[in-house]
C-alpha cells in the first residue's frame, strides 16, 4: 500500500521541528541563516511558511501519483516508489536539468555550486519508510500536525476532519486530485492560493507531456553521438601530443 503524509495546518505551531529533523535525516546543515529561508533549496527540503494571525504552511516535495520530474527524466533518475517516495539516483543523473523544469510545484534543485553537482529534493525519508518506520519529519512534530500512514487512511482521516469540523477549514483536501494525486496531502483553514499551492488540474501532468518527450530518445541519441565524437577527438588529439612528446624527447636523448 502506498504511503503518505497528511499535513493539518491548523494544528501546526510553526515551531519548526520537522525542518530541523529532516536536516538531521539528510545530513544537512541547519543554520540560523538557512532557518530563515523560506524556500526550498540544496540545503533545505522543507520549509515552514507563515501567513498572517499565525496560519501556517508545510512546503516541501509533494511526491506526485505519477511525477512529472520522473517522466521527463531520459534517463529514469528518479522514481515513484511503490510505497510513496519519489526518489533520485545521482549516479544515474546527467545534469539535463528538466525534471526542476516538469515540477509543477518547483521542488527540485541543483547544486550550482559544486564542481560535481546532483539534484536535491525531499525523498520522504525512503529508507525510513521500507524499515517500516514514519518519516522524520512525522515523528518529530509535537502537535501531530504532520501524520504519517497509508494514503487511503489519511483520506479517509481528512475527509473526516472537514465533515466534522466544516468552519476549521477550506472544504478541500490539497493533493488528493491535484496532478493526479500526491502522496503528501494538507488541510488549511487558509486558501492554498495564499501559499502558492496552485489548484492545479486532476489530470497527471506525464499524460500532457508525453506527446512532446517522445521525441526526447532521438534528441538523447544525437546528443550521445556528439558528445561520443566530442570525446573521441578529444583523446585522440592528446594521444597524438604524448606520441609527439615522446618521439621528442627520443631525437634528443640519441643528439
Amino acid at each position: 500500500m502506498s504511503k503518505g503524509i497528511l499535513y493539518d495546518a491548523t494544528l501546526c505551531i510553526g515551531c519548526l521541528e520537522c525542518e530541523r529533523a529532516c536536516a538531521k535525516e539528510n545530513h544537512l546543515p541547519y543554520t540560523e541563516t538557512l532557518e530563515k529561508q523560506k524556500r526550498t533549496n540544496e540545503y533545505k527540503f522543507t520549509y515552514v511558511a507563515a501567513h498572517e494571525n499565525e496560519k501556517y504552511m508545510r512546503r516541501m516535495c509533494m511526491h506526485c501519483e505519477d511525477p512529472a520530474c520522473a517522466s521527463v527524466c531520459p534517463v529514469g533518475a528518479l522514481e515513484k516508489t511503490k510505497l510513496g517516495p519519489v526518489v533520485y539516483d545521482a549516479s544515474k543523473c546527467m545534469g539535463c536539468r528538466y525534471c526542476m523544469i516538469g515540477c509543477p510545484f518547483g521542488i527540485p534543485k541543483y547544486e550550482w555550486s559544486k564542481a560535481i553537482p546532483t539534484v536535491k529534493k525531499c525523498i520522504l525519508c525512503h529508507e525510513r519508510v521500507e524499515a517500516g518506520k514514519q518519516t522524520a519529519c512525522a515523528e518529530a512534530c509535537p502537535t501531530g500536525a504532520t501524520l504519517f500512514g497509508e494514503r487511503s487512511a489519511l483520506l479517509a482521516e481528512g475527509r473526516k476532519r472537514l465533515q466534522e469540523n466544516p468552519t476549521n477549514y477550506v472544504n478541500h483536501i490539497y493533493g488528493e486530485k491535484e496532478v493526479g494525486g500526491t502522496s503528501v496531502m494538507m488541510l488549511s483553514s487558509v486558501p492554498f492560493e495564499q501559499f502558492d499551492l496552485k489548484p492545479f488540474q486532476p489530470q497527471p501532468l506525464p499524460e500532457l507531456t508525453g506527446r512532446v518527450l517522445a521525441k526526447i530518445p532521438q534528441i538523447v541519441s544525437l546528443s550521445a553521438t556528439m558528445l561520443g565524437g566530442i570525446y573521441w577527438i578529444t583523446n585522440r588529439r592528446e594521444a597524438v601530443e604524448r606520441v609527439e612528446k615522446t618521439r621528442e624527447r627520443s631525437q634528443k636523448d640519441e643528439k
